[in-house]
């Protein structure tokens, strides 16, 4: 099976307000591509809960983070003219959209959800899956291109029968 391109979005906190810290991508070749996003200035939200799940602090985003025009480049680049896949389609495309309404431009690719690639029968054994690659990779850090990878691979294994 060709595997699509998945990305996945670590952000500031949950809900309105909040805004992309890093965005990670496994390529359909495979390739991983990961940068932090310094956040813009009247992007304030903070929730130590999120930072708690991914780890990335807001001074580790002042230090290393990228420009946001620089993120909307990367992925216009890296994805121009594909269907691009995520695991939460109804918080990923909303902080998708905040990082390109940043920076006054449009995407490339389209955003999809992964769902819409399992049939009935996959996606009841999708969590089991994606838990065992996770157990497999030894990826205890919660962060975007890991997620990314993660889901990838834990697409292979379902259109390919695992159970887990």
């Amino acid at each position: 099976m060709d595997l699509p391109a998945i990305l996945d979005i670590e952000a500031s906190g949950f809900g309105r307000g909040s805004y992309p810290i890093e965005v990670g991508l496994a390529g359909a070749d495979g390739a991983l591509f990961c940068g932090l996003i310094c956040p813009e200035p009247d992007w304030l939200h903070w929730d130590s809960t999120a930072e708690g799940l991914h780890g990335i602090s807001r001074e580790l985003l002042q230090r290393h983070g990228h420009a946001a025009s620089w993120m909307a480049e990367q992925l216009n680049t890296r994805l121009r003219g594909q269907t691009v896949y995520c695991d939460g389609w109804a918080q990923d495309y909303p902080w998708l959209a905040r990082l390109y309404d940043a920076v006054g431009r449009q995407p490339s690719f389209r955003l999809d959800d992964l769902r819409r690639l399992l049939s009935e029968d996959e996606a009841k054994r999708w969590r089991a899956v994606t838990e065992a690659v996770r157990e497999r990779q030894q990826l205890t850090r919660h962060r975007a291109s890991s997620d990314a990878r993660v889901l990838q691979l834990a697409l292979r294994e379902v259109k390919g029968g695992v159970t887990a």
